[in-house]
């Protein structure tokens, strides 16, 4: 199990207690709401799920005793995330566990009183929280990247191939609009000392046909390499873009280590434990793989090797 997901599994369990804890006479109902499918909640692979159901069987709640969990999926589709929300605040659960920044988005529209655990990507600039130490509102949960985390990871992927000049970024195009005032100047910034050009491309919704498109949209020019945001809606669908980028014969950057397994490729990952950063980084290529000795970066918060 991934340390940084089995981490982020123990903190989301431990914060669903927590603000649960006053209440502990009766039977607790939580609703996890994820971008991902509904069976991807009880996936023995997926390690931050078994680390919430873990840990919340180690604190004495147990599913089906003292527990009832109900488990929702947006599907990949951002248009259906209000509704989606909506209807889970309409049954009133003791505490929402929502995965991922856009569904967080429509559970705050949704509510201000039901407690929401969430995990996904820096709620400051994404206006979550007004601080990390103190959040304010019913939100509280786990950061897993900054700023500089992302603009790390176009730096590892130029030192993994020296020569592109042209990146491609796959993501969410809500998520990238949503990023305008914090992950896109960064990636800006980092794209012109590095002296790349970045190339979004962007997924108006997460399915097969889609991914398909932008691909088929980038092929008459292709890019040097790409890199595949670290989003929710994206790992379902990780072997059909590792196929599609495999095909396409380029190198690229990908944020599950699960990913790269699927190909032989290099897992970059982050040795601190510390609650806020990083998850695994990785990065791969066709060509023969670096020599790891001078394959080494680092950066606040994690220092990343690079492993073969």
């Amino acid at each position: 199990m991934n340390r940084r997901e089995f981490t982020a599994g123990l903190l989301l369990a431990a914060t669903a207690r927590t603000v649960r804890a006053e209440e502990r006479a009766k039977k607790h109902r939580i609703a996890i709401i994820t971008t991902q499918p509904v069976a991807n909640i009880d996936n023995p692979t997926i390690p931050v799920f078994q680390a919430f159901f873990e840990e919340l069987r180690r604190l004495g709640e147990v599913e089906g005793q003292n527990l009832t969990i109900e488990r929702y999926s947006g599907g990949g589709r951002p248009a259906v995330y209000p509704d989606l929300a909506r209807e889970v605040v309409a049954r009133s659960p003791d505490v929402i566990v929502a995965i991922g920044n856009p569904i967080t988005h429509a559970l705050r529209a949704a509510t201000g009183t039901i407690p929401i655990v969430w995990i996904g990507v820096d709620p400051i600039e994404f206006g979550f929280a007004t601080s990390l130490a103190r959040p304010g509102g019913n939100l509280t949960g786990v950061s897993l990247y900054d700023v500089e985390f992302y603009a790390k990871r176009l730096q590892i992927l130029k030192e993994a191939a020296p020569s592109a000049s042209k990146v491609a970024y796959l993501t969410m195009r809500r998520t990238w609009e949503a990023a305008r005032q914090a992950y896109q100047p960064a990636y800006q910034q980092a794209s012109q000392r590095l002296q790349i050009s970045l190339m979004p491309m962007l997924l108006q919704e997460a399915t097969p046909p889609e991914i398909e498109h932008v691909f088929a949209e980038i092929a008459p020019n292709p890019p040097d390499a790409i890199m595949v945001a670290d989003i929710g809606e994206l790992i379902p669908y990780r072997q059909l873009i590792v196929g599609l980028v495999e095909k396409n014969r380029l190198p690229a950057m990908y944020a599950c280590v699960s990913s790269s397994r699927r190909v032989g490729c290099w897992p970059m990952r982050p040795i601190s434990a510390k609650p806020l950063g990083a998850w695994p980084t990785t990065s791969t290529r066709s060509s023969t793989a670096p020599n790891p000795a001078t394959s080494r970066s680092t950066n606040r918060p994690d220092l990343h090797s690079l492993s073969i």
